[in-house]
């Protein structure tokens, strides 16, 4: 919604907003473009009546905004219905869609674009730091878009993603999740193949080899050419990834036979490499060659909160990354694993999805963090069961609290030169992040 706002903007819009509780990097982008933003949901923020109200998909019945615009009849829309009507008719849309990766994807996607001097335009539900803000117009027919399957709103149950119809559709990966709206992983597939109705047959769908979820939403019907990628053998696989440091800092692609193209970059982890692989097959197919994105690859600059260096007081590395499902923190913590040198590797997680409230995935949290030397769990405020037993079931050394100034004192205290320290949580996380920089600055030896 945020990068809504900003693209709102760009076009000529007076915006204004209300939420609750925003915080960096998105309160900072909108203060800086001039969009007005009301903290809370009071009638008088639509006072007087603005041309039309753009909903975002967390606003509800009952809160307060909602029925006071429904009461006097304001126009309405959704993002991602506003989106379509206003910015990508008649633009080759780039949807970058998946369980995992999508920020990440769309970032590097929209940034090799810009590498190869084609202007997109994009809409990402992060800050590439390449380019320092998550929304723009653009300046040419090109228009990178992270594609979710969460709902629309509260007056369309649809995912956001089949408002876009692009021409060339990614997807990175499909497992369950957002077990607040779907029932089950057959509901998502079912949402995953309406979008590829939309794809027209001059366009292209890249997916990821091997993976069954995808395999049986492409055989219900697809209408559109398609190309498979993959890491290692993936034997079948269109596009190959052969890894060159066991981290995948440096890896191959090898988009045919007898092509091949070499990428070394900041980033870590076999999901990365994917990430970097679907980019790079999605570039082709408007033109960008893969030597070109494989420089772009090298000078991408990474994402604000995907595992985002946020300093190393004391040479203790702290990351910060938006992991929250267990498949994304045991993929970011099997990369770090691997970069690990004497150091340990100590994670603080915030199971604070909607999903994880449900406590749909606590049965493989356990499991998802078998590379950490040591975690951190924190219990927020409205998780209605106990992760008590997920350190119970583990193997890995963990602690549970409830406070986060406790928890920031634990890790200063036993923090030591050499340790990656890495934050995982889709929110504020009570900002932890900067209370653990400075505490650590205040008891580390300065390096």
């Amino acid at each position: 919604m945020g990068g809504i706002a900003l693209l709102a903007r760009e076009l000529g819009y007076r915006v204004t907003g209300s939420d609750a509780n925003v915080y960096p990097p998105m309160s900072t982008q909108l203060q800086a473009a001039g969009i007005e933003l009301m903290e809370g949901y009071h009638p008088e923020h639509l006072e007087p009546a603005p041309d039309c109200v753009v909903v975002g998909n967390a606003m509800s019945r009952g809160n307060p905004l909602v029925e006071h615009l429904l009461n006097v009849g304001l126009r309405y829309t959704s993002g991602p219905q506003w989106l379509s009507e206003h910015v990508l008719q008649g633009r080759w849309v780039l949807a970058v869609s998946g369980t995992h990766g999508k920020t990440s994807t769309s970032s590097l996607l929209a940034w090799i674009l810009e590498y190869a001097g084609m202007s997109p335009g994009f809409l990402i539900g992060g800050v590439p730091g390449n380019f320092g803000l998550s929304a723009r117009l653009g300046g040419s027919d090109f228009f990178v878009v992270e594609a979710d399957e969460y709902d629309t709103a509260f007056f369309d149950k649809r995912s956001k993603f089949v408002h876009y119809r692009p021409r060339t559709l990614c997807i990175n990966n499909l497992e369950f999740d957002h077990a607040d709206i779907f029932d089950d992983l057959a509901a998502i597939q079912r949402q995953f193949h309406h979008l590829l109705r939309c794809v027209p047959g001059g366009g292209l769908v890249v997916y990821r080899h091997g993976v069954n979820a995808i395999d049986e939403t492409l055989a219900a019907g697809c209408w559109t050419p398609t190309v498979s990628f993959g890491l290692g053998d993936a034997s079948g696989a269109d596009w190959r990834a052969e890894l060159l440091e066991a981290d995948g800092s440096a890896f191959r692609v090898h988009p045919g036979p007898d092509d091949s193209a070499e990428v070394r970059w900041q980033y870590c982890g076999d999901h990365n490499v994917e990430n970097g692989l679907t980019a790079m097959a999605a570039a082709k197919h408007v033109g960008v060659l893969p030597g070109i994105s494989a420089d772009a690859l090298g000078a991408f600059k990474g994402v604000k909160r995907r595992l985002e260096l946020l300093g190393r007081p004391g040479n203790v590395a702290v990351y910060d990354d938006f992991a929250h499902h267990p498949t994304a923190i045991a993929t970011t913590l099997k990369g770090l694993r691997a970069r690990t040198g004497a150091g340990r590797l100590i994670a603080l997680i915030e199971p604070r999805s909607n999903t994880m409230r449900m406590g749909e995935h606590r049965a493989q949290l356990a499991a998802s963090t078998r590379d950490a030397d040591l975690v951190h769990w924190f219990q927020p405020a409205g998780l209605d069961w106990s992760l008590e037993d997920v350190i119970a079931s583990g193997d890995t050394a963990a602690h549970l609290y409830t406070d986060i100034d406790a928890l920031v004192g634990a890790v200063s205290e036993e923090a030591r030169e050499g340790d990656q320290v890495v934050i995982m949580s889709n929110g504020g996380f009570g900002g932890i992040h900067r209370k653990l920089l400075d505490s650590l600055e205040g008891k580390l030896p300065r390096v």
